[in-house]
């Protein structure tokens, strides 16, 4: 389960969009200075943090800032939502109406049984698009989202001993696609071949003093 990252300002090459975007590329730099250390969590229900990402609702790639985890009748859902297995967007694919891009250089997954904390990144620490699926909902005072679920799927054998799941990290190449594409299985489909492109490229890197710790930072 990914559930929390980081957006780091200091971001030069980018895997996120395959024409860069300078209006998206600035207001991440901007909104990263803002929030400089801190990582990315699901958002909560009295703490609103929202994070931005990329959606595509005409031309050009847009930054919206977006909940993390589904709202469902006006509280957050009961049931586990920050994830969505690419599997079960395959099996049914009606969840794809609505997708985005979250931006990120950095993901973290605790190791176990020796309960140790792992930074994932590509390259040294490029700006990527990590896969999600979207929906708009509302707070029990009427206040509507964009609500966001990052995509998961299974880890490559390099990664699988540190955490058996990773994000679904999606090319630059394919953004638009993934941004724009109707929605049905070959864009999963699609989706999880092109990653496959990333996964050499992708670090892990053990966070000693994170050691036994519960949360992350």
């Amino acid at each position: 389960m990914c559930a929390s990252y980081g957006l780091d300002p200091r971001f030069t090459d980018t895997e996120l969009l395959a024409a860069a975007d300078e209006a998206v590329l600035d207001g991440l730099r901007g909104w990263a200075e803002q929030n400089a250390r801190e990582t990315v969590r699901p958002t909560g229900r009295n703490l609103r943090n929202l994070n931005p990402i990329v959606m595509q609702p005409e031309a050009e790639p847009v930054l919206e800032p977006a909940w993390w985890g589904f709202l469902i009748g006006g509280e957050p859902s009961k049931f586990p939502s920050i994830n969505t297995r690419s599997e079960r967007l395959q099996e049914r694919p009606g969840g794809l109406k609505t997708r985005a891009l979250v931006p990120a250089t950095s993901w973290y997954e605790m190791k176990k049984p020796e309960r140790v904390w792992h930074e994932f990144s590509v390259d040294d620490s490029a700006l990527f698009g990590m896969a999600a699926v979207t929906q708009r909902g509302r707070t029990s005072d009427g206040e509507s989202f964009t609500c966001y679920s990052i995509v998961m799927r299974p880890a490559p054998p390099h990664l699988a001993g540190i955490h058996e799941r990773m994000p679904l990290l999606i090319p630059a190449a394919l953004s638009e696609d993934w941004l724009t594409a109707e929605p049905t299985k070959e864009i999963v489909d699609e989706a999880l071949l092109a990653a496959a492109g990333i996964d050499e490229r992708v670090q892990a890197a053990p966070r000693a003093d994170d050691k036994g710790a519960d949360r992350l930072f």
